[in-house]
């Protein structure tokens, strides 16, 4: 049997930020019921419009491609999440000569953090409960300075 909602998560700026309750809240009715299952989330990109000038984070929205990622890690020590945006702007740095900057500065390397995190993960259900450990939590990882809105695409097959 097979569950599927698209939502958008609230608008963010760059960091790494505990999404858990509100993925939760989105797809509780999802889960009633579900013995065994896997849950998949999945980031769409979207149309993005600056003033009159229109941008896409990806031309077609079945590519795995955008600037922001999901991630499973630590829930409960926010400085972990802290600890993994630095970490990930000393791997990819805003600094480099990047030649792909049509939305600005951080166009590239966002893209570039996104591929290595990615735009979809697989969370085991049990007994209608997400099977996570007890200090695991979903992160949405943004890499925009400027806040936004990302639309994600929760599936549940039992």
């Amino acid at each position: 049997m097979g569950w599927q909602k698209t939502f958008n998560l609230l608008e963010r700026a760059k960091g790494c930020h505990l999404v858990t309750k509100e993925i939760l809240a989105e797809i509780g009715s999802g889960l009633e019921g579900v013995q065994a299952g896997m849950l998949f989330l999945f980031m769409l990109a979207k149309l993005i419009v600056y003033g009159r000038k229109l941008f896409c984070d990806v031309i077609d929205s079945s590519r795995k491609h955008t600037s922001a990622a999901l991630t499973v890690n630590e829930n409960y020590d926010r400085d972990v999440r802290t600890d993994m945006d630095m970490a990930l702007d000393v791997i990819v740095p805003e600094s480099l000569d990047w030649r792909h900057t049509d939305e600005g500065s951080d166009d590239s390397v966002s893209h570039t953090k996104a591929s290595l995190i990615g735009s979809s993960i697989s969370i085991p259900i049990t007994n209608g409960k997400l099977n996570l450990g007890t200090w695991q939590g979903i992160y949405l990882t943004e890499f925009r300075h400027r806040s936004h809105s990302r639309t994600i695409v929760a599936t549940i097959i039992s």
